[in-house]
């Protein structure tokens, strides 16, 4: 095919002009390029809040892309089939795309590069989402890194690549191919009501990933070891939600977590190595693909967790109704804004797993329904770590307190405050914002008693204990 017929920009979770390999390549190539979105099975399948998310990040994109003369053109179907028939309609000799880490993506992406080149399409796979591909990192015998210590120790002084800028100009095709209209597609008809509750809360775009990183490493990171396991402090940097869709990349916030650090911000390491972080749990799911399905820990295989959602208690848990204030705040918080704090994360995993002795996977399932920052490989080993089954995870016989730990991180009680109306004289405006996200068959409403606990903390910590201590742990 003629070196001037256009280039295929394959977008997934890459929405940025900046530091885009790919997009970077295909306008140096000096061809047109057709940026498009492709809502294959995949993508159908993603949760309420994920999925309304991308939504809203697919719009803002195509309309960042017009700003700089361009468009986003929306195609629905096997990604395979739609990338031919445009590559028939455009002319096409090239499909560039970033690269992604799941099992799935791999899959369908590597029969998809075999097929185009057969084709003689060129097709070009690109990183981007990562720092550090998932096959660079090994240990001195060549495996894979299977605790989070030795794997920072390994990276943090690895170099990094400069985040190229955004491209000054892309040159747009000669004509057009059409494009499915994105609301005809529903992205946010999972959400119902709650679309509207958590809109608010969204952040969209480069532009504003952009800002939180700023705001974050200009005024909360000199704080940031302490203020990031307090709930009811503003102290964490929200990029994960950016990140989620790629509307700003690894890269950009590690180099300006550098420079923070090399201006005297100390716990600029900590956020460093909360990237690092996010990069172990790909590194796993890139090696250990089981993560996101099994026991990551066979001996955990036995184990016999409680896997019926329909039980009462997984109601409760999931209504944030348990009568625990930690986790019944911190359930909320997810529900109305689509993000839960980190110290919430893991009080609420903890209780459900440990407390409640039920599989992890029944809350790894809710949060692909719940999360806007929801990403395949940290969620699958932020739950393994909470309930013991997992890489470097914490030991099965720590059991979290959700009573303690409310007194240690949130004495003022600002955090369930906020997010409890039950029982309260004057209830926030968030803890009413509540009822009006979730469905309407569910029995709740903000007059109603505050719950008695489904199971009591110290009797939880006691059957876990001696359920462990029965499967020889």
């Amino acid at each position: 095919m003629s070196d001037k017929s256009p280039v295929l920009l394959w977008l997934r979770r890459d929405l940025r002009l900046s530091d885009h390999p790919a997009l970077t390549a295909a306008v140096e190539s000096g061809r047109s390029v057709i940026p498009v979105f492709i809502l294959d099975p995949q993508c159908e399948t993603l949760g309420a809040a994920p999925k309304f998310r991308l939504g809203l990040g697919l719009e803002h994109f195509g309309k960042t892309l017009e700003q700089r003369g361009s468009r986003l053109i929306l195609r629905r179907g096997d990604a395979l089939t739609e990338l031919r028939k445009l590559v028939d309609e455009t002319g096409a000799g090239a499909v560039f795309w970033t690269r992604q880490y799941d099992p799935d993506a791999i899959k369908r992406d590597t029969a998809t590069k075999e097929a185009l080149r057969e084709q003689g399409v060129e097709a070009r796979s690109f990183g981007g989402h990562l720092m550090f591909e998932p096959w660079t990192v090994e240990t001195k015998t060549g495996g894979y890194y299977k605790v989070y210590t030795p794997f920072w120790r390994a990276v943090k002084t690895r170099d990094v690549e400069a985040p190229l800028a955004a491209p000054s100009t892309m040159n747009p095709p000669q004509s057009w191919p059409a494009s499915d209209a994105l609301e005809d597609w529903r992205m946010a008809a999972a959400m119902r009501r709650g679309a509207d509750v958590l809109r608010p809360y969204v952040q969209l775009g480069e532009e504003a990933a952009q800002n939180r990183l700023a705001v974050f490493l200009g005024e909360k990171v000199d704080k940031y070891n302490t203020t990031r396991d307090l709930p009811g402090v503003d102290g964490t940097s929200c990029l994960s939600e950016n990140l989620a869709l790629g509307e700003i990349s690894p890269h950009q916030c590690w180099h300006a977590g550098q420079r923070a650090l090399h201006e005297g911000k100390g716990d600029a390491e900590v956020f460093l190595k909360e990237l690092v972080w996010r990069e172990f749990a790909y590194h796993l799911m890139h090696h250990t693909p089981r993560i996101l399905t099994e026991n990551w820990r066979e001996e955990w295989q036995a184990f016999d967790w409680n896997e019926d959602e329909r039980r009462a208690e997984v109601k409760a848990w999931k209504q944030g109704r348990t009568g625990i204030p930690f986790v019944d705040a911190a359930m909320r918080e997810m529900y109305v804004t689509g993000r839960m704090h980190n110290r919430g994360r893991m009080i609420v995993a903890s209780y459900l797993t440990k407390h409640l002795l039920c599989h992890w996977r029944i809350g790894q399932k809710w949060f692909e329904d719940c999360l806007i920052d929801w990403d395949p490989a940290a969620n699958a080993m932020g739950w393994q770590w909470s309930a013991g089954s997992g890489p470097d995870a914490t030991p099965y016989f720590r059991v979290f307190n959700p009573v303690t730990q409310l007194d240690k991180f949130d004495k003022n009680r600002d955090y369930t405050g906020r997010w409890i109306a039950e029982g309260m004289q004057d209830p926030s405006d968030t803890a009413l914002s509540y009822f009006d996200a979730i469905p309407q068959s569910w029995p709740m409403a903000a007059d109603d008693l505050y719950p008695d606990p489904v199971v009591d903390v110290a009797d939880g910590r006691k059957r876990a204990l001696h359920a462990y201590e029965n499967r020889g742990f």
